[in-house]
């Protein structure tokens, strides 16, 4: 937090480093990512993220989205190299440019909508003149979708504003991802039940208006009763170790960096 001195914000302990929420996955046929918050150029740096066939949006926060610009990038590395003029609009002396691939973007189509107007230049085309923009294809998630090979199922879940989590399946082993809500409805309570990992917003102790804390984020594992859950979106109120000694067994405290294999846990 910005001008804090609490012992989280001043933890030499790494795992209390906390980055806007997002996250990376990956299969043998390709990867996406769940949402573009702002520090995500940086994760990809430190992380040495080279690929991505697609992205998922939860919902239009600002937190979650604000560095979508970002993705042009990967438009470039799964693009074309193509020869041309030197003299060629956008060549500027070189004799080949990529031409980009457009990413698709799969999201609520309230969640399009609001993104079309945060990022009005967005589309399919490439600038012209050489200049780069992100090339994205906007696909309404609201009919289950299959991506790098797993079958994709969007959530709504209630946080005052449009907003998703994902069921996420290789047909073998599954994962829940819920980042923010305040209430799960009971019909996807039941969509996500003996899910195998269940990834899910816990912001603190206290309550909050818009997000999940400890007692309900804890009562929905319960019935959810997945094998194992990660909490996400914790807020500085605790560090991780104080947010241990809290949990039961099977639940931890994500942290940045954190990588889990998505497997049948027994």
């Amino acid at each position: 937090m910005i001008g804090c001195d609490c012992p989280v914000c001043t933890s030499a302990d790494p795992r209390d480093k906390r980055r806007r929420c997002g996250a990376y996955v990956t299969s043998k046929e390709g990867a996406f990512l769940i949402d573009t918050p702002p520090e995500l150029r940086l994760a990809c740096l430190e992380y040495g993220i080279r690929k991505v066939d697609a992205v998922l949006l939860t919902h239009a926060h600002m937190d979650h989205v604000a560095a979508f610009d970002d993705v042009r990038r990967f438009n470039t590395l799964n693009g074309t190299r193509v020869p041309c003029a030197p003299d060629a609009p956008g060549a500027f002396g070189r004799t080949s440019r990529v031409i980009g691939k457009p990413l698709a973007c799969y999201a609520l189509p309230e969640t399009i909508e609001q993104m079309h107007t945060i990022f009005p230049y967005i589309g399919i085309e490439s600038g012209k003149n050489g200049l780069f923009r992100p090339q994205v294809a906007f696909v309404d998630n609201t009919v289950p979708f299959e991506v790098v090979g797993l079958r994709v199922e969007a959530l709504r879940v209630e946080h005052g504003f449009p907003c998703c989590g994902y069921l996420i399946s290789d047909g073998s082993a599954s994962l829940g991802y819920i980042s923010d809500c305040h209430a799960i409805p009971d019909g996807v309570v039941a969509r996500l039940k003996g899910v195998d990992t269940m990834v899910i917003n816990c912001l603190r102790e206290r309550d909050h208006a818009t997000h999940l804390c400890l007692a309900r984020t804890l009562g929905y594992l319960e019935r959810i009763a997945s094998k194992r859950a990660y909490l996400i979106h914790m807020c500085h109120d605790l560090t991780h170790r104080q947010w241990l000694e809290k949990l039961p067994p099977g639940v931890e405290p994500a942290y940045d960096g954190l990588e889990i294999e998505v497997s049948e846990v027994s």
